[in-house]
């Protein structure tokens, strides 16, 4: 019989530290350390840390948006895969298969995740701009004609069926989806987590920060919006006092100005697109755990790696100050925060490079 399920566990990022949640209450475990897997890990896995930053101008409003994990790349689906777990992944666009499925993952006894527009769930607050993107949470069982889910509010909520079946089919991207442990069925197939499997997250990890072209999937002239292209991009829109990029003239509306550096704030600091310190000090953490687990005998990365630790909680501390001016915005004054942005991205860059090393993509 699996674990119980904690939904009060903390966590610095929603996507790591609900699926630590539900491995835990699997009984899925590191295959490498044999010890159930920690959020700095599952964290590392799914790619840890990246840059990306657009803003948008509508009739009434202009945002402004920041993600600081790896992006667009498949975040959770990287963390699964290399997790080297038996997780099965499913998707349709019958809410009735949908639901049945559900059920029959429920009744192993372990929780199955599911894709939501939040906004939608009966005690959650609409946000426009952030019900853009499903979230996922925890269903960790049937409750009578209802379901108990974790959706990051540190309890259990109660939620009918019809209600989290119209939460789940909001979005088409990812309607109905669904990701559950296959308790007790081993490995199904897919890789296990070997050292290799870590470098080459780390690998893609630098590689996407490093990169002076668009993701894949993105049109290329959006590559200077990512990444530590992205990071210098913004430095000089911040700098830029005349341009149509600049953020002066972006952001002249004091009332624009205030609700987009509200929007960057709360993105920066929170959970969801980021977390505390940016993710800087959780990408740390992985790295001293994985160091050991992936070096090829000769040092080389255990020094490089633990190295490139010490470093990012230091980069931390520094995204956070860039945070608290974010919300302190000085009237519109962005000087200090281009110098800020820029420094930090030269930051950055250094330490991508010292821990990115002799590593290629799929070493």
């Amino acid at each position: 019989m699996p674990p119980a399920y904690a939904p009060r566990t903390a966590h610095s990022h929603w996507d790591s530290g609900l699926w630590t949640r539900v491995f835990a209450a699997s009984g899925t475990i590191n295959p490498m350390t044999g010890a159930p897997f920690a959020e700095a890990m599952l964290a590392g896995l799914g790619g840890g840390i990246g840059f990306m930053l657009f803003t948008f101008e509508y009739t009434e409003v202009t945002t402004a948006s920041v993600v600081m994990r790896f992006h667009p790349g498949p975040f959770v689906e990287n963390m699964l895969s290399r997790s080297g777990a038996a997780v099965s992944i499913q998707q349709t666009g019958s809410a009735r298969l949908a639901q049945a499925r559900l059920d029959a993952a429920l009744e192993t006894g372990a929780p199955a995740v599911v894709r939501v527009v939040r906004g939608q769930l009966p005690w959650a607050e609409a946000e426009p701009w952030a019900d853009m993107d499903s979230m996922d949470i925890a269903v960790v069982a049937r409750d009578g004609d209802a379901y108990l889910v974790d959706d990051g509010g540190g309890r259990l909520e109660r939620i009918s069926a019809a209600a989290l079946g119209g939460a789940r089919g909001k979005r088409k991207a990812d309607k109905h989806w669904q990701a559950h442990v296959l308790v007790d069925a081993g490995r199904d197939g897919g890789a296990a987590l070997t050292p290799q499997v870590l470098r080459g997250a780390v690998a893609q990890t630098m590689e996407a920060l490093l990169s002076e072209s668009a993701p894949p999937g993105i049109p290329a002239g959006y590559a200077k919006n990512f990444g530590l292209a992205g990071m210098r991009s913004w430095a000089a829109w911040l700098r830029d006092t005349s341009g149509k990029r600049g953020w002066a003239r972006i952001f002249a509306d004091p009332d624009r100005r205030a609700g987009a550096m509200s929007m960057l704030h709360r993105q920066l600091t929170g959970k969801r697109y980021s977390g505390p310190g940016a993710l800087r000090p959780l990408y740390a953490q992985f790295l001293r755990e994985a160091a050991p687990l992936a070096d090829a005998g000769d040092g080389v990365i255990l020094s490089r790696w633990l190295e490139a630790a010490g470093e990012y909680p230091k980069l931390g501390a520094h995204w956070t100050w860039l945070a608290a001016l974010i919300e302190l915005d000085a009237g519109g004054d962005f000087a200090a925060m281009s110098e800020t942005v820029a420094a930090l991205a030269d930051a950055e860059e250094r330490t991508a490079r010292l821990a990115m090393g002799t590593l290629m993509t799929g070493s």
